[in-house]
């Protein structure tokens, strides 16, 4: 294959972790990442990431900045007999691996099944092998627990604006096909807008567009001309795929809105597909709390049902399953006081940091702990009228500091009211 041949993202592939774009709070001065490579050693680890982040080129690059052997498989295509033979080159038969113990790198790690996993298990525990999992699904899901415990997991973020400003320009400057063009970047939201923070997939749209322009005429990024081509060239489903992340997206947007049918052919176009079924009800529990909440909160039961129904079935029928709850949960009334309030919560917890608990809430299993006052004024709820008490459970700094403000529906509207209620006016409500 001649080097033009070969598409732009793979010819960008930086060669040393210099390179590398984004990811710094891992490959940074002080990220985990680069203290280990500067230390020389390496632990196995679980790269969770979004697509077209690195997580591939990441691994291949620390295999080389540690001189290890690297041998890369795709748990969509490979199976118990590929890992078993690497492992067995590591382990010497072929006299291959004695000096430095090979990275195995093992892509989309959570479409391997428990026997598949149980079958890197050992030799990761035998330190044969360094393992380096890819995924785009929380491993606490889909990675067995064993395995789970003896790697470290490190989470991959979306590229910013700027990294992908840097991979564009990297590419005009760079590459041996693209720099050979007069390009000029005019307008580029649409191109990172539809590239949604995947290096991968914006420099193949990139490249498209590049390429729709004759070769005698300068190339003039825009918006308009984005989005003509993006329209021509992303509108197949492939679960495998970069639109997979797109028709998610639609699907979840569209039980939000509550439009059923929007939902339902969203659903279908996963399901023609091929999608996995969990994957689908996994986002429909996780909407059921973060969309519809306090609101209707019968939908996580439903979701949660779904979930396990879907686990159980699979293939066609979970279909409908799934299609039951979809419509379900797209025309459930809608709520996200939870999901405000936590966020909410935590954007304070990391303002004001490990504020001290107050004493008459804390723990006291020491005769010392009780003789400093650990827990001496707390008053037990169920020994008052209405199994309730008014005491202070914030700590000092965060007195009357209010988290939960209903939206529109009547269920929390009823939390509301609870609150006003039993607390009168400490907790103030917009």
């Amino acid at each position: 294959m001649s080097f033009d041949n070969i598409p732009l993202a793979e010819r960008m592939r930086p060669k040393t972790i210099e390179d590398y774009v984004g990811q710094v709070h891992l490959i940074g001065t002080d990220g985990p990442i680069k203290r280990a490579l500067d230390a020389g050693i390496i632990p196995s680890i679980i790269l969770w990431g979004p697509p077209g982040v690195g997580k591939t080129t990441l691994a291949k690059l620390l295999a080389d900045e540690l001189k290890r052997p690297f041998y890369g498989l795709s748990a969509i295509s490979a199976g118990v007999k590929d890992v078993r033979e690497i492992i067995s080159k590591a382990e010497g038969n072929n006299g291959f691996f004695q000096e430095k113990r090979p990275i195995l790198f093992i892509d989309e790690i959570h479409r391997f099944s428990k026997s598949q996993q149980d079958s890197v298990l050992g030799a990761v525990e035998k330190g044969t092998i360094t393992l380096i999992g890819a995924t785009t699904e929380n491993p606490s899901f889909e990675v067995i627990s064993a395995l789970l415990s003896r790697c470290q997991v490190y989470t991959l973020k979306d590229h910013t604006k700027d990294d992908l400003t840097t991979l564009l320009e990297k590419a005009i400057a760079t590459d041996t096909v693209i720099r050979g063009r007069a390009v000029e970047l005019k307008e580029i939201n649409a191109l990172l807008a539809i590239s949604g923070g995947d290096g991968r997939k914006l420099l193949n749209l990139f490249e498209l567009i590049v390429n729709s322009i004759p070769e005698s005429k300068p190339v003039i990024i825009t918006n308009e001309l984005t989005k003509s081509i993006a329209t021509e060239s992303f509108s197949r489903y492939d679960k495998d795929g970069e639109q997979h992340y797109d028709i998610i997206s639609a699907f979840i947007k569209s039980v939000r809105g509550s439009d059923p049918n929007a939902a339902i052919y969203w659903l279908a176009r996963m399901v023609e597909g091929g999608e996995d079924p969990k994957f689908i009800a996994r986002r429909l529990l996780i909407l059921a709390s973060e969309d519809i909440g306090l609101a209707n909160p019968n939908a996580l039961l439903l979701a949660t049902n779904c979930f396990q129904a879907v686990e159980m079935i699979g293939w066609p029928e979970s279909r409908i399953i799934l299609a039951q709850c979809t419509i379900y949960l797209a025309s459930s009334s809608k709520g996200n006081a939870a999901y405000m309030a936590i966020n909410n919560a935590q954007l304070l917890v990391r303002e004001t940091g490990n504020l001290a608990v107050p004493l008459h809430l804390r723990n006291a299993p020491s005769k010392l702990m009780k003789e400093l006052g650990y827990g001496a004024e707390y008053q037990y709820s169920h020994d008052f009228p209405g199994n309730f008490v008014q005491q202070e459970f914030m700590p000092d700094e965060l007195i009357n500091t209010s988290f939960f403000q209903a939206g529109s529906s009547p269920k929390e509207k009823e939390v509301e009211q609870f609150i006003q209620e039993r607390w009168k006016t400490k907790y103030p409500t917009e």
